[in-house]
C-alpha cells in the first residue's frame, strides 16, 4: 500500500482483500496490540457519530493512543495553513486520521506530513465506509463477481468510492439518481474505462433494483446541504428505499446504509428495522476494517 489511505483508486484488488484478511484476523485476535506506544491525532470538522467512536475505540483497542481535534481546536486552513498543521502533527504523531470538507486539503495534508494520513471522509470520497461496507458484503456471502447493488439516491461521496472500487472488483453497480444528481464524472468514467464492472446510471430506481443482490440508500440531504433541503426533498421523492421497492430486488436482497438515516426520507422505518437490513453490522464494521487499516499503515513506516 502506498503511505496514505485516501481513496480505494489507490489500491490494488490484492490489497483490497489484504485489508479484509487482516480485519478477519485483528477481528479474532483482540488481545494483539500493533499500535502499541503510538499516538493517532483524529482531525474533526465535520460532525461525527461512526467515525469518531469507531476510530477512537480501534486505536485504544489496538493499543494507542487517540487525541481528537475539533475544528474549532485547530481551525486548519484558517487559523493555520494545512501544510503547518501536517508538519508539526508529523513530529508529535504516528498518524493522522481528518474528517474534513475539502479533498484537496486532504492530499494537501497527505503531501506535507511524513506520517500516513487517512481520509475519513471528505466532499468526494469516504473510503472507510466502502471498505467497511465490502467487508460486510463478505460476511453475508455477497461479495461475488457479478453481485449486484442498486444504489438509490444522490450520486455523493459514498457512490464515488464504490466506483472506485469497482473499478477493482467484479461486481454489476446500479445507480439511480435523480437528474443533475450524478457522481463525480471523472470517477465516473474512470470506473467505466476500467472495464472490471458493469456499471449502469439510470433515473429509475425500480430499473436499478430489479434483481438486487444488495440495495443501498443514502441520505438526501448531507452536511453542508440543509439550504438545499426543500429543492432536494422534492427532487429525490420518488427515489425512496421501501418495501414497495424491495418487491423488485432478489428475495434474498440486504438492505444497506451507512447511517445516520433520516426515516421516513430516504428509507422506511419498515425497511431499515426490517429483516432485509444489515445496518447496524455496517456500522460495528467501521471499527474493525479501520483497525486494518491503521495496522496497515503504520506498520509498514
Amino acid at each position: 500500500m502506498e503511505k496514505d489511505f485516501l481513496s480505494i483508486a489507490a489500491l490494488t484488488q490484492a490489497e483490497v482483500v489484504e485489508l479484509l484478511d487482516l480485519t478477519d484476523m485483528l477481528k479474532a485476535n483482540p488481545q494483539l496490540k500493533p499500535l502499541s506506544g503510538k499516538t493517532v491525532a483524529a482531525i474533526f470538522q465535520k460532525p461525527s457519530l461512526r467515525t469518531r467512536v469507531s476510530f477512537e475505540v480501534g486505536i485504544v483497542q489496538l493499543g494507542g493512543y487517540p487525541i481528537y481535534l475539533g475544528n474549532e481546536s485547530i481551525g486548519i486552513g484558517s487559523r493555520e495553513s494545512v501544510a503547518d498543521v501536517a508538519n508539526m502533527l508529523t513530529r508529535f504523531c504516528d498518524a493522522i486520521v481528518a474528517r474534513v470538507h475539502d479533498h484537496g486539503m486532504l492530499v494537501d495534508m497527505a503531501k506535507h506530513a511524513t506520517v500516513p494520513v487517512i481520509n475519513a471522509l471528505t466532499d468526494l470520497s469516504h473510503p472507510c465506509q466502502i471498505m467497511s461496507d465490502a467487508y460486510t458484503l463478505r460476511q453475508c456471502g455477497k461479495l461475488r463477481d457479478g453481485m449486484k447493488i442498486a444504489y438509490i439516491g444522490d450520486g455523493n461521496n459514498i457512490v464515488n468510492s464504490w466506483l472506485e472500487l469497482a473499478s477493482l472488483i467484479p461486481m454489476h453497480l446500479s445507480l439511480a439518481v435523480p437528474l443533475g444528481y450524478e457522481p463525480d464524472r471523472t470517477i465516473f468514467e474512470a470506473a467505466r474505462a476500467s472495464g472490471v464492472s458493469t456499471i449502469d446510471l439510470v433515473h429509475n430506481p425500480v430499473e436499478a433494483a430489479a434483481d438486487a443482490d444488495v440495495v443501498y440508500a443514502d441520505t438526501w440531504i448531507s452536511m453542508g446541504q440543509e439550504k438545499e433541503k426543500i429543492r432536494r426533498m422534492y427532487d429525490f421523492w420518488e427515489f425512496q428505499v421501501n418495501s414497495s421497492l424491495l418487491k423488485h430486488a432478489k428475495d434474498d436482497v440486504i438492505v444497506m446504509h451507512c447511517l445516520p438515516a433520516h426515516r421516513g426520507e430516504e428509507i422506511t422505518d419498515e425497511v431499515l428495522d426490517g429483516k432485509h437490513s444489515v445496518v447496524y453490522l455496517q456500522g460495528e464494521n467501521r471499527l474493525h476494517v479501520q483497525k486494518a487499516i491503521l495496522t496497515k499503515l503504520i506498520s509498514q513506516q
